[in-house]
């Protein structure tokens, strides 16, 4: 049986190698000239799967309300507000309510938790070389208001089997020597001891070659145009290299699976939420991080590779703008000032944008859509590695049983309620 998946990055490309490794025919087809040259090419870095969390959350909006007028705020909207924009956020608005905040987050933590599982085995199996360390994240709080805020989070960390532990500023510096600068500074943090780090895009090409070695077909360089359909099924893919057939085809483009998915009446409630990242050299080892630091305030991840830190953050809603304003970098420059002024050269900063395919409850989107032999798996927002080989295997399980044991909360079903 012929499977398409549409998009190379780390979700298209997991995709890939899971239905390979069941058994499936599979081509990639991808615009771009090798895997992950968009969205997981310079990414937070993070396997961050305790840090499993939807944005919408309680107590957002009235921080929403204060971050406009923020000069260093995790959140940014463009003025220019497009009737797409408003439907998301007010979709995303009411999953701010705890209810439906504890349910999402059981959801993501599930896929997170079988995604550590695949990965693990993955890693076992291949013993894959892409500058990962298996030194857990550490969230930093910075005001006892964050502090007494992440007690539901250890509460739902604790019943999902996530392993977790609240230190206090002390024990965050003995984590985290590197944060010396901080002392005085925070009142305590959440250490997540199973969260990994790594070069997602190094990830990407090794499962590439992997993946060609195992009989995937890469399809580069080539547009996908229209997907066409007959009968509620997906009788063709209409590229800039002619049409391609499959018995079923699978959606992994990110945000961009929006727009191709459209024309079919399909309306799938992801936004491109525009996220920047920092990648500098490391000068002191002493002075830089360890591993991943969280910082809550300003919602900055800072991650350690071999020689390099990578700083990602800042969620701006202004649709596919892939323009690197000042203003937005000027916010990871501060904050890696402030926790390690010593440690990395600012003077080789290498800076990067890229749309991270977010939807209202965070959940991503895997499974069967009303088109029978038409399969989506996007919309992992900022946790696509986190999530990647769990919501592969997911799919996989999906599409092997002809949609049978599709999990009806991660597909499209549930926004059809």
């Amino acid at each position: 049986m012929k499977v398409a998946v549409l998009g190379s990055g780390v979700i298209g490309l997991t995709s890939a190698w899971y239905l390979n490794q069941a058994g499936f025919d599979v081509t990639v087809i991808d615009r771009q000239s090798k895997a992950a040259e968009e969205t997981s090419f310079a990414n937070a870095g993070q396997i961050s799967y305790g840090y499993s969390s939807p944005w919408a959350a309680p107590g957002i909006p009235l921080k929403a309300m204060k971050w406009l007028f923020e000069q260093h705020a995790p959140l940014k909207v463009s003025p220019n507000l497009t009737p797409e924009l408003v439907s998301w956020a007010g979709k995303m608005l009411a999953n701010c309510q705890l209810d439906k905040y504890r349910i999402n987050k059981s959801r993501m933590l599930t896929i997170a938790n079988r995604s550590r599982e695949c990965l693990a085995k993955l890693n076992q199996q291949y013993r894959l070389e892409y500058q990962g360390r298996s030194k857990g994240t550490l969230q930093i709080f910075r005001t006892h208001a964050q502090l007494d805020a992440v007690q539901k989070d250890i509460t739902l960390l604790t019943e999902s089997g996530t392993r977790c532990q609240l230190l206090t500023p002390k024990q965050c510096l003995i984590q985290e020597p590197g944060l010396a600068n901080m002392q005085g500074s925070l009142t305590g943090g959440l250490y997540l001891p199973d969260d990994q780090t790594g070069d997602c895009y190094l990830f990407c090409q090794q499962l590439q070659a992997m993946a060609e070695q195992a009989g995937v077909t890469f399809l580069f360089n080539t547009n996908i145009e229209s997907i066409q359909v007959e009968k509620n099924q997906v009788s063709a893919i209409k590229t800039s290299q002619g049409e391609i057939q499959a018995n079923y085809v699978v959606v992994a483009m990110g945000s961009y699976s929006k727009q191709l998915l459209s024309p079919l009446g399909i309306n799938l409630p992801v936004y491109p939420v525009k996220g920047y990242s920092l990648t500098l050299p490391v000068l002191n080892d002493a002075d830089a991080p360890t591993s991943t630091i969280m910082d809550e305030t300003y919602k900055v991840a800072v991650t350690r590779f071999d020689k390099r830190i990578r700083v990602a953050g800042t969620a701006e809603l202004a649709g596919f703008d892939a323009q690197l304003p000042d203003k937005r970098l000027a916010t990871l420059n501060h904050v890696v000032q402030q926790l390690f002024p010593k440690g990395v050269d600012f003077d080789q900063a290498d800076y990067w944008t890229g749309f991270r395919p977010m939807t209202p409850d965070g959940t991503p989107i895997i499974g069967q859509t009303p088109i029978s032999n038409l399969y989506t798996n996007t919309g992992h927002g900022t946790l696509g590695w986190t999530m990647a080989c769990g919501s592969a295997d997911i799919l996989t399980e999906s599409i092997s049983s002809q949609g049978q044991h599709s999990i009806q909360e991660l597909s499209m079903a549930r926004y059809q309620a």
